[in-house]
């Protein structure tokens, strides 16, 4: 069979350019309201998307009063998005570092059963300083720490996915039977971090444990990845980068033992569509108009771990000395690494940076017709930068719909994305193997 194409549709806000909430194409839903949500996964159902996915954040951002981007709780919202669709994968970020991996553990184990094998997880280390004062934290754990935890935390919920057999229930009401004897065992894990008993008190799912996603793109954000990750969703900023990265993830994966097309690569694609060139202008230009450079610019501190930018003209060109070594930076040090090697290579103004990254936040922005958009998609996944692109339409629903109205036919006549489902669950729709047990030997 041919390789084919992989979307997910990522929701963020009203849109991924920090001013789509002013635009007047966006969504007029509030952002709590649950039809927002499922109406979009009913548009990327109906384009034959993979999946959907949702991010999160555990703390309220400082710029709240003129940039709105809180949403629901994503596990619960994934609950709600189950009922309004049938086929389409559903993926919601969760954090190592602020959940317990008990609680973790059943909530997605209930997910897959409750989507009938469709869920996702994306599993983050979070790195956000506001979140730990919100979990009784005295600060935010370093990014080995962060780490280190996850390694074992993932330890932890596989084996408690692990705890139930296939066919442990048996539900015999004639017998009196429920489950078969020694179907269910306990974990008994006593780590550094975590003392979990177990069993879990959810039946094993019908994908065994949900998929596997991950977003780090640091050098420790990728020896995890090629351990545990199924799909990585990258934020890289062009296609010759996303290159490099897609071959050195493809080999760690290699070197431990795993097959190298059981990781997809998803990229950030976030594309300004219209039907002209003079269309994609104005709307570029629309909400480029909108976007407020302070915003931006706190946005970029907290990239940096809270590093002041406060001194630096709008209008001077920018060197990678003006940032903080990404080494040293605590916080999501993947991100930082993506926006000082664009500084270095471009030397843009800041104004010109913050203009950037208030498209999709330092992923792969672009802007054209239906006709540029699908040849991008096409030349990445062909020359082996991506197997799919994880898209962040700049404003939500219209640019969602006329992706899915206009460039998905055309991925189709190049014979790249399905015309409908063969699975039905979101291991199938990614091509993944299925998962038998991950308890240890």
């Amino acid at each position: 069979m041919a390789r084919q194409l992989h979307l997910n549709l990522f929701i963020h806000g009203r849109g991924h350019h920090e001013a789509a909430w002013r635009h007047p194409d966006s969504s007029p839903l509030k952002l709590t309201d649950i039809r927002y949500f499922t109406d979009l996964a009913k548009t990327a159902e109906q384009g034959c998307f993979d999946s959907v996915f949702l991010a999160d954040t555990l703390a309220a951002n400082d710029d709240i009063a003129s940039a709105p981007r809180n949403w629901l709780e994503p596990v619960t919202t994934l609950a709600a998005l189950a009922g309004a669709t049938s086929r389409i994968g559903l993926i919601a970020t969760c954090s190592t570092t602020y959940t317990e991996p008990y609680n973790l553990a059943r909530q997605f184990a209930s997910l897959d059963h409750i989507t009938n094998g469709r869920v996702g997880w994306n599993i983050v280390t979070t790195w956000l300083a506001t979140a730990s004062g919100n979990f009784g934290g005295t600060g935010p754990l370093s990014h080995a720490e962060r780490y280190e935890r996850a390694e074992e935390y993932m330890a932890v919920v596989k084996a408690l996915w692990a705890s139930w057999d296939d066919d442990a229930v048996i539900d015999d009401r004639a017998a009196g039977q429920y489950a078969k004897p020694g179907s269910i065992r306990p974990i008994d894990h006593h780590g550094r971090y975590y003392q979990v008993t177990g069993p879990l008190n959810v039946p094993r799912g019908p994908q065994g444990r949900p998929v596997f996603v991950q977003a780090g793109s640091s050098e420790t954000g990728r020896a995890f990845a090629a351990r545990h990750a199924e799909a990585v969703f990258t934020a890289q900023m062009e296609k010759a980068t996303a290159i490099d990265f897609y071959r050195d993830l493809k080999h760690l994966a290699i070197a431990g033992g795993r097959d190298p097309s059981q990781i997809l690569i998803l990229p950030g694609l976030s594309p300004v569509i219209g039907a002209t060139e003079a269309e994609v202008a104005r709307l570029s230009r629309e909400l480029n108009d909108l976007s407020d450079p302070e915003v931006g610019r706190k946005r970029l501190s907290g990239r940096f771990g809270g590093h002041d930018f406060s001194h630096l003209p709008l209008d001077k060109p920018l060197s990678p000395e003006d940032f903080p070594d990404p080494a040293s930076v605590e916080a999501a040090r993947s991100r930082t690494e993506v926006i000082v090697g664009l500084v270095r290579r471009e030397k843009p103004t800041l104004r010109q940076l913050l203009g950037y990254m208030a498209g999709a936040r330092g992923h792969y922005v672009t802007a054209g017709t239906p006709e540029q958009i699908a040849d991008l998609i096409a030349a990445w996944f062909v020359d082996g930068a991506a197997d799919g692109f994880n898209l962040m339409p700049p404003v939500l629903p219209s640019m969602l719909e006329i992706f899915t109205a206009e460039v998905v036919p055309l991925l189709r006549r190049k014979g790249l994305f399905r015309s409908e489902y063969e699975a039905e669950t979101l291991r199938g729709h990614y091509g993944l193997a299925p998962v038998k047990s991950d308890r240890p030997a």
